[in-house]
Order: structure tokens, then sequence, then C-alpha cells
């Protein structure tokens, strides 16, 4: 059993791995956005940031709680790989309708100390608790010059409950432990993967996604798990382009077809957004929660309003200077970005939060989930034709 088991998870993240390299994304579309993307479009642009994801698709038809069908997954981001150095971070919250565990520690110190982990709702037990686990097992506080450490894993959510037996509990610890040891820079898959596997977005299957800005020399990379919003409400390169496929393309709900009309079950504001920043640019936890703030911007770019049933909570960090956090030391000398010099990483994070949601619904797939419910996909030439009729199509 042990031995199967591990070849599903490395095949799983393969899968993750592979569709990295092949799913379409939003400037494949030819949507115009602004701004200058670093290398791979992602947040592990950002020196030393890496993701590691396991995705757990199985089962088909009626729901049977503790067996399926599944459809879920964790995603890891390690600001500073497998080293623990920890870093200056901040959070926000838009609407609170949600979790990020860890934040009252990272409110009063102005440290985030562990890995940042990314589930469903009824799974964040697990994953924190299994978060504590690796951190022992590969001892990771071990540099920090004490034998004595406590851990508040930063864990958040998003419901993916429409899709996935999310009471069957199916995210394990040898998922989380997986997704944290894989976790690697370079490109990073989007769509239907990690903790955004069973998630919905905007009317459209959505899920995971990235993206990242260059601007006066430092980087900006944000990663989502977008679980928001309603039809109507999707707006892409400032085009109303969900009030036109309103009667198209149905949800199938329990046996019910259900199109985006405003009166539709689904057109209510609802799900949640989670999103992580990442920057190299010097600034201080005051600043990064500044530009936590500017994640918001970002999501009211693609229509989302922060409903009440939504839980929308952002956390910022910075990679610079490293080696500060440091318990035997009286005192550190930190560098800091001038507040008159940020308002560029302000546009850099709202940038890269829209287009980051862009490339999670772009990337996803239709999907089919438990009781044969069913999410579409993004309709990639139908979005084309709606943003030539508004003149904001990029010619490839």
């Amino acid at each position: 059993m042990k031995i199967t088991l591990t070849y599903l998870l490395v095949g799983l993240t393969l899968l993750s791995l592979a569709q990295a390299q092949t799913a379409p994304r939003a400037r494949d579309l030819g949507i115009p956005l602004d701004g200058t993307p670093g290398r791979y479009n992602a947040i592990t642009d950002v020196k030393g940031v890496e993701v590691g994801m396991v995705t757990l698709i199985s089962g088909n038809g009626k729901l049977d709680v503790g067996k399926g069908p599944v459809r879920t997954g964790v995603t890891a981001i390690l600001p500073r790989g497998k080293t623990c150095d920890p870093v200056f971070a901040n959070w926000h919250t838009l609407n609170g309708n949600g979790e990020m565990t860890g934040t009252t520690w990272i409110t009063e110190s102005g440290f985030l100390e562990t890995p940042i982990l990314i589930t469903n709702t009824h799974s964040v037990g697990i994953v924190r608790d299994a978060a504590v686990a690796w951190e022992a097992q590969n001892k990771f506080y071990k540099d920090l010059g004490s034998d004595i450490w406590f851990s508040y894993p930063l864990v958040a959510e998003t419901y993916d409950g429409m899709l996935n037996d999310i009471n069957g509990f199916h995210v394990k610890k040898e998922h989380v432990m997986t997704a944290l040891d894989g976790a690697k820079s370079g490109p990073v898959a989007e769509g239907a993967v990690g903790g955004g596997t069973g998630m919905v977005c905007l009317g459209f299957k959505g899920g995971t996604g990235t993206s990242s800005r260059v601007v006066n020399g430092y980087t900006v990379g944000v990663l989502v798990q977008a679980n928001f919003g309603s039809r109507a409400q999707l707006t892409i390169a400032g085009v109303p382009v969900g009030r036109a496929l309103l009667d198209t393309l149905a949800w199938q709900l329990n046996g019910e077809q259900i199109y985006g009309k405003p009166k539709a079950k689904q057109s209510d504001e609802r799900g949640s957004i989670i999103a992580i920043v990442a920057t190299d640019a010097p600034l201080l936890p005051h600043q990064l929660k500044r530009i936590a703030q500017r994640v918001s911007l970002g999501i009211g770019k693609m229509g989302g309003v922060g409903g009440n049933s939504s839980g929308d909570i952002f956390l910022a960090f910075s990679t610079a200077n490293s080696g500060v956090f440091d318990r035997k030391a009286r005192t550190k000398s930190v560098e800091m970005l001038t507040n008159d010099q940020i308002d560029p990483l302000f546009t850099a994070t709202a940038q890269a939060t829209e287009e980051a949601i862009l490339n999670a619904l772009v990337a996803a797939k239709d999907m089919r989930g438990i009781n044969d419910n069913f999410i579409p996909a993004l309709p990639h030439e139908t979005i084309r034709k709606v943003l030539k009729q508004y003149n904001r199509l990029n010619k490839n």
C-alpha cells in the first residue's frame, strides 16, 4: 500500500509539472495586460520562492461521503525555499468569511516564520498539523540558535464543496509532506491543480493562478486560489464579458441546468479568494500591509466586490533583509524602501493579481464532480470574440 501511495503522489506531482508547461495563459488569448512580467510570469520570479502542489482527483457520480468523488488538493509556498529565514510579512482581509491561520502572530511580530499552505475549507486542521510535523521532521528551525521552538503555520482555504467530497477529508498528512518536499522554483502549474482543484470563479471553473511584474529593479509575484464571484460580474480588460455569457454554458447542479442570469442561484456573490504576494523589494511589515491591501484592486478589475459570503484574505511578504530574524542579537539593521518610492509596487500588485486570476480561469478545464455537478471552463474563443467587439484584443 505504501508503494502504491508513493507512486500515486509522484504521478500527481508530475502531472502538475506537465501542466505548468502546457496550460494556456491569459496572454496566449491576446488579452491586453499592463506591466512587464518576470521570466516565468509567476510568484517564483521572486528569487528563493518555491511552490509545490498535490492534486487529488478520483471517482465520479453520486456523492459517497468518505469515498468521493474527490476534487481537491494542497498548495505549498516556501518564501525562502526549505531554509528557515523568517521574512517580514503582513496581511489584509477584504471580507473575512474565511480562514488564514497564524495571522495573529504575524500582526504582532511582523514576521512570517513558516511555509504557506492553501487547501479546502475543511482540511485546514490536518494541513496545519502536517506542516508542524514537516517542520519537526526536517529540523526546519535548527539554524535559529535555539532548541525551543513553536510554530503557527500559515494555512488558508477556499470552499470546494460544490465539486468535491469536502466532508470526506481526503487531504492527508502525506499529501502535505509531498507538496512541501516537492516545492521548487520555475514554472507554476495553473488551473484545477493543488488547493485550487475544485474551485469555481466568476461563473466558470477556477483554481490556481499566478503572475509577476518587474518594476524599478524589483519583482512582485502573486499566487491566487480563485473561488469567488458570479458570472454577471466577470470583467476582462474592462469589458463586461460575463454579461455576454449569461445565457450560455450552463452549470449543472444536482441534475438542474442553471444559467448565469441575475436571478439564477449562482448569481449571488459567493466563494473566496486567497492571494499571496511575494516581493524582493525591501519593505517593512507596515508597508507590506499596504501591499496586501492592493490585491483588492486587482480583484475589483475582474469584477469581484468582496461579498458577504466571500472570504478574501491576502498575505504579502518580502524576501529582502535576510538574516534579520535573530533571537540572540540585541539589534539588527534593516533596509527599507521609502514610502515615496512604493507606488510602482502598488501598481504591480494590482496588475499581477488581475493576471493571476485570469491565468487560473484560462488554464482550468471543464470539471464534473459530486452528483455529476458540472462547471464549464472559460470559453476561450468566445472571450476573444467579445473582446474584439470592444477593440480590446491584442493581435497575436
